[in-house]
């Protein structure tokens, strides 16, 4: 089966910021291509990539909107990284350092994505892709993303208004006069085997403006995200819980593929899809038990129970604990 491309939440957020300050219908819009339409409740969750192109694209043309991806992209800064991405490049002594973690950890930000570092006379391309993507339609949306990030860790050494030489897509698009007009001393590229900007051999020696500190051992351990279905599906569904959960049926239709296929899958891992939900569900509900800040009926409600007494007992029949006790295990817990 074809794996699901899936990128996480927050970066569906600037577009949808752009959409309400322009005040069209973002959240009709989200809920026809089957995305979490709370997307700043969710940032580290993740979302389904294709339809969200799909979205971005219906989006721009209907509002009329140039340069869609630029503009959510110029949103972006480094806060916008997942946590241990951020601790991986503050604890990096030098960029060459960080964009090593760039390229080890990137799958954090993107289960598709993979990118790596090529030097090219005197300068060096951090050139990204996402697999299983080539050619298809309106990718630079998600392109323009690709190269802002590796652009924030390179800020953080060089310049906060850092820009490369050369910012390539390998989507077939050319930015508008407008845009490219922001970066003057950019050149665009489109049509390229990858996504890629361009960093100066000398930028690699920048050193770490913070007090970096000691290396950070997960960024070496950092195990690859697997891209069969069972695992897709545990990543992807917790964006949806506290909204709709989806069923079967319209998870094939986000997955890209047919329900007798997602249960060929689940059956192959002994499961049936109201298993996998319960899964999910009980899992973010313990991490969100572990919080002791948040209250036990505002848990149930953000994993999909409307009755919290039926949160209790679903909780209890994987877990063998009420949330109550399992919260209390957990405070006492050495």
């Amino acid at each position: 089966m074809r794996a699901v491309p899936l990128a996480r939440c927050v970066f569906l957020m600037p577009f949808v910021s752009i959409l309400d300050g322009a005040g069209a219908p973002s959240r009709k819009l989200l809920d026809e291509f089957r995305l979490p339409t709370h997307p700043q409740d969710k940032i580290d969750d993740y979302m389904p990539l294709l339809p969200a192109l799909r979205f971005m694209t219906t989006a721009q043309h209907s509002q009329g909107i140039k340069d869609f991806g630029f503009l959510a992209a110029r949103q972006m800064s480094f806060k916008t990284l997942s946590e241990r991405m951020k601790t991986a490049v503050r604890h990096s002594p030098s960029l060459f350092v960080a964009l090593q973690h760039w390229c080890r950890l990137v799958q954090l930000e993107g289960n598709l994505m993979h990118a790596w570092l090529e030097q090219d006379e005197h300068v060096v391309r951090i050139c990204s892709a996402i697999a299983g993507t080539a050619g298809m339609p309106h990718l630079e949306h998600a392109q323009w993303v690709q190269n802002l990030m590796p652009i924030c860790i390179v800020r953080e050494f060089a310049a906060p208004k850092w820009a490369p030489a050369t910012f390539a897509f390998q989507a077939r698009y050319t930015p508008s006069a407008a845009t490219q007009a922001v970066w003057p001393n950019t050149r665009f590229l489109a049509g390229q085997s990858a996504s890629w900007i361009d960093v100066p051999v000398s930028h690699l020696s920048l050193l770490n403006p913070t007090e970096f500190g000691a290396p950070d051992p997960q960024a070496q351990e950092f195990v690859p995200i697997g891209t069969d279905m069972i695992t897709t599906l545990n990543l992807l569904l917790p964006a949806y819980l506290g909204e709709r959960v989806p069923n079967i049926r319209e998870v094939a239709e986000i997955t890209g593929t047919s329900v007798r296929s997602l249960q060929r899958e689940l059956a192959l891992a002994d499961l049936t899809f109201s298993d996998l939900v319960d899964q999910v569900r009980f899992r973010k509900s313990a991490e969100l038990l572990r919080q002791q800040d948040i209250k036990i009926i505002d848990v149930a409600y953000a994993t999909g129970y409307t009755d919290p007494a039926h949160f209790a007992r679903a909780f209890r029949r994987i877990a063998g604990v009420t949330p109550r006790e399992f919260r209390q295990n957990t405070r006492t817990a050495p």
